[in-house]
């Protein structure tokens, strides 16, 4: 198997990020929830990898770190947490349906939404973001990467534009934390959503949050932290005023065990070597006759994802096709970006997406582009 759906989640993770997760089901306990040594071992577990993980996203207190399931989870508690009738917010085509869905919710109880629109390349205008910014204006929501077309939006350029309009802003990491640098202060992002089984390496239903000390969000859950039990209300402390119930202690194990991996190894070295094999795809595909390939190629930086569809051929045949004849596993269809296919023309067609990791090889590349060549040329 030729695995090419790393922007999905990645399949291959640091053998030390499996070691982590099977040494948690022996010595972990429910954090906490008493003082026994299981209990305490989960507790520090935990700590340990909120610590990684605000060192990693340049965060000052790793309190306001918290832990979630995934991306979905955390854009979910932070938009419903953070807009009510009234407030407006801004957002793009770009995004993800973790981001669109929750904030259509939110319109249908009163928030004003501008969403804006895409060149021909998939790149938003700042100059537009900026011009939409109305009285009631509350927030930007938007995304660092697509993952549909690999377009990045310039974080610190909009954190730039929320500052000098008073907005919070809302960033959405799912495609880029663990492999692009990302400074919440410099950035000054107010609230940074990441899932932790993608570039960050870790095991599924981990994700979390980073929210700026003094920014308030309506929990969207509330119950058993273990403090405080005879307070009616939930804890307003943080993190605990975001995380309800039992934490999975085993995942977020693993997670930290990823984090550690990724400082050792090198972020830079990880995301060369995934943007090398990303370009040598490109190269390789772009000008092969009957494919068409989405996104701007032309900017430095990217995700290392590349969207195509071959002919009129409907990218779920091409996708299985891969699958079966090449042993190459892709994603077919929407990839849950309405928006950014409309802009694109390819709702009916949908795109076949490859998403490249560090574990991919120049050799798989190879494979996958002849692949293509050979589907194009049938």
């Amino acid at each position: 198997m030729i695995y090419m759906d790393n922007a999905a989640t990645t399949i291959h993770k640091p053998e030390e990020v499996k070691a982590a997760v099977m040494a948690a089901f022996d010595t972990l306990g429910n954090a906490g929830r008493g003082a026994s040594a299981p209990a305490l071992d989960a507790s520090r577990v935990i700590y340990d990898t909120r610590e990684k993980l605000a060192r990693l996203f340049h965060a000052g207190d790793a309190r306001q770190i918290v832990f979630t399931a995934n991306s979905t989870e955390s854009l979910n508690i932070a938009i419903k947490g953070l807009f009510s009738e009234g407030d407006h917010v801004i957002t793009t085509v770009m995004e993800h349906n973790s981001v669109l869905r929750p904030l259509y919710e939110c319109r249908e109880s009163g928030t004003e939404l501008t969403i804006l629109g895409c060149d021909g390349k998939g790149n938003i205008s700042y100059e537009e973001m900026e011009a939409a910014v109305r009285e009631n204006t509350k927030a930007v929501v938007c995304t660092h990467a697509s993952n549909l077309t690999g377009n990045m939006i310039g974080l610190e350029r909009v954190g730039r534009i929320a500052r000098r309009h008073g907005l919070l802003f809302v960033a959405d990491a799912s495609q880029t934390a663990g492999v692009y640098p990302i400074d919440v202060e410099k950035m000054q992002i107010d609230v940074l959503c990441f899932t932790g089984h993608k570039s960050l390496l870790g095991p599924q239903g981990t994700g979390g949050m980073y929210v700026r000390e003094g920014v308030r969000i309506r929990p969207l859950l509330s119950g058993g932290s273990g403090i405080d039990t005879y307070n009616e209300k939930h804890p307003a402390e943080m993190p605990t005023a975001l995380e309800a119930g039992t934490l999975n202690g085993h995942g977020i194990a693993g997670l930290g065990a990823a984090v550690s991996w990724i400082e050792k190894t090198g972020m830079d070295r990880i995301r060369e070597k995934e943007m090398s094999l990303m370009r040598r795809f490109y190269a390789g595909v772009s000008s092969i006759p009957g494919v068409r390939v989405y996104g701007d190629f032309e900017a430095d930086k990217r995700a290392p994802v590349v969207a195509l569809n071959i002919l009129d051929y409907d990218s779920s045949e091409v996708s299985d096709e891969l699958s079966t004849e090449y042993g190459i596993i892709t994603r077919p269809g929407a990839h849950c970006a309405p928006l950014m296919h409309r802009a694109l023309g390819t709702v009916e067609q949908g795109a076949v997406r490859f998403s490249f990791s560090c574990y991919n090889t120049e050799e798989e590349v190879d494979l996958a582009i002849n692949a293509v060549r050979e589907l194009a040329c049938d």
